[in-house]
This record gives C-alpha cells, structure tokens and sequence, in this order.
C-alpha cells in the first residue's frame, strides 16, 4: 500500500545506460588505469554531463579539435563516431587512438559507404550538427544528403531517384522517423534501406517503454542532458502523447512548481544517463510509492577493442 498522501512514480524500464554507453566509459576507465593520465577524449565520450564530470576528474580530458592533443599521445573517439577525415588527421599527427565508437554507429557508417558504392545517393534521416551525424555525412559526403524532417523530405532532390537509398541516426524518436520516412517512399519509389533498422534497439526500447508510462502519469521526468539526443526525444515524446514533461540532469533539476497537484510521476533517463541518477530522483520526489513498468529486457553486450581489453 502506499503511504497515505505519498505520490505514486512510474518507473519505465528499459532505462539509462545502454550496451553502448557503457562499453564507451569502460574504454576510458581502462585506457586511463593502463595508459596513465592523461588520456585524451575527442568530444564527450557520451552525452552526459555527470558522466564527463566524473571521467574528468580520474584524468580524461575532453578537446573539441584533435589539434588540442599533444602528438603521440592517446586519444579516444567518442562512441557517437567520426568521419574518416578525423581518423586521417589521428593518423597524421601519430595519434594512439582508440575507438569507442558504438558499434551500431559503425554498422551505420559501412552501410553508408556500401550504399554510395553501388552508386546511390544516400539520404540520411537525422539532426544537423549532431556529432553522429557528422560522423556519418563524412564517409561518402559527396554522396550523401541530410534530411532533418518531414517539410525537407517532401522538398529533397537526387540527381537519379531510381537510385536512392536511405540511412538514420540511431537516436531519433521512432514515430517521427517512420513519418519522414513515409514520405521519401511516396516520393521515391525504388527507395532503399538498411536490413534491419538503424535506430538502436536502446533507443526503441526506451521509447516503447516511456510511452506505457506516460499515459498514466500526470508528468514525466526525463534523466538526461539537454546534448542527449535520445534523451529530448523522450521528453517530446511525453509531450506529444499530451503528459507534461521535463528533462533534468539531476534532482537538483526539479521545480516544485511542476509537482503540484501531481499524484503520479512518470521517470526514465536516457541511454547516457547514469542509474544512479534514478534513485536520487526518487528520493527527491519522497515519499513515495514505486511501481516499476518493464516492456524489455536488454542483455546486450559489446566486447572490448583488443587495445584496451584486460588480457
């Protein structure tokens, strides 16, 4: 029974870190417990402020610009990838890379290459400036054409429509995708895609699993930071299904203005998100009464790159 007078929170699952996620940190933490500090990360390793923080206080040093790295010296790619102009620039100043790029990102970009191969232009569903996305663009640019929403995909142009194929980020929300991309098919009949979808099953799964939540809950609060791609996506979700929701880094993130006359609160985090963000959520919230609604189960995994895995 619940506490009387104490609120109800709806705990979605599948929540916060990700298969990808966590094999990016655990490259960090090994390549600074074998290598030494400092190891340097191009861009964050994941889109979290708190995770960065605490990478940076055990050594890593985040640039923007491989330029920022001392020559020689190690560096990690973050696991929303690179293009090969960045590998070409590591590889040029005798960079010791290694790569954390998740490997449903890779997947996207050997789809990428082998789409503009066969002589396709390639239209790439997804946000402008988006680190992934970059990535992506760069390994076939002449070739590809970026595609943000549904008033572009009925505007977009390829020089052979016979000839088209389609990619997207693997962070977008599902149901806006699947609309943009109804779109490009009335448009361009012969339209290619991948053999299975590139957004990520973490991606999905939190989105399947916040919208059985959202519909019975008077608010929703999304664990994750405003750079969290697949973090948004879930807060506008919520919206969309009419469920006031905001996203938060922390506890310390939440308004009690938002929590009046609120008797049930939704929670979830991004696949970036750190768990333990949850329960200090939870305990904010107090007291409270916490019913948790599980629509997966992840038991994903991804290895280690052999550079940094414990012989």
């Amino acid at each position: 029974m619940a506490e009387s007078g104490a609120r109800t929170v709806l705990l979605a699952a599948p929540r916060s870190f990700c298969a990808g996620v966590e094999r990016a940190i655990e490259i960090v933490e090994h390549a600074l417990a074998q290598r030494g500090r400092p190891v340097y990360v191009r861009k964050q390793i994941v889109h979290n402020a708190h995770v960065v923080a605490d990478l940076e206080r055990r050594g890593a040093v985040f640039v923007d610009e491989l330029t920022q790295v001392p020559p020689g010296a190690t560096v990690v790619f973050s696991a929303h990838g690179v293009s090969p102009a960045v590998r070409g620039e590591a590889a040029r100043t005798h960079l010791r890379v290694i790569d954390a790029t998740c490997p449903l990102v890779t997947k996207v970009h050997a789809e990428a290459r082998r789409f503009a191969a066969r002589g396709d232009t390639v239209l790439l569903v997804g946000h402008a400036g988006h680190e992934e996305v970059e990535g992506t663009l760069g390994e076939a640019p002449d070739d590809t054409v970026l595609v943000e929403d549904v008033e572009q995909a009925w505007t977009v142009t390829v020089p052979d429509p016979e000839r088209v194929s389609y990619l997207t980020q693997t962070t977008l929300a599902v149901d806006e995708t699947e609309e943009i991309l109804g779109v490009l098919r009335s448009r361009f009949p012969f339209l290619k895609g991948p053999a299975s979808d590139d957004i990520c099953y973490a991606t999905t799964n939190r989105q399947h699993a916040l919208s059985a939540v959202a519909e019975q809950a008077d608010l929703v609060l999304v664990i994750g930071s405003a750079n969290s791609s697949n973090s948004v996506r879930l807060v506008e979700l919520a919206r969309r299904g009419g469920t006031p929701a905001h996203l938060i880094d922390d506890a310390g993130d939440i308004r009690p203005e938002w929590l009046d006359g609120v008797t049930t609160v939704g929670v979830t985090a991004g696949a970036s998100a750190p768990p333990e963000l949850v329960d200090e959520v939870v305990a904010a919230l107090g007291p409270v009464h916490v019913l948790e609604h599980r629509t997966a189960t992840e038991d994903i995994r991804f290895t280690l790159p052999p550079s940094v895995r414990p012989s």
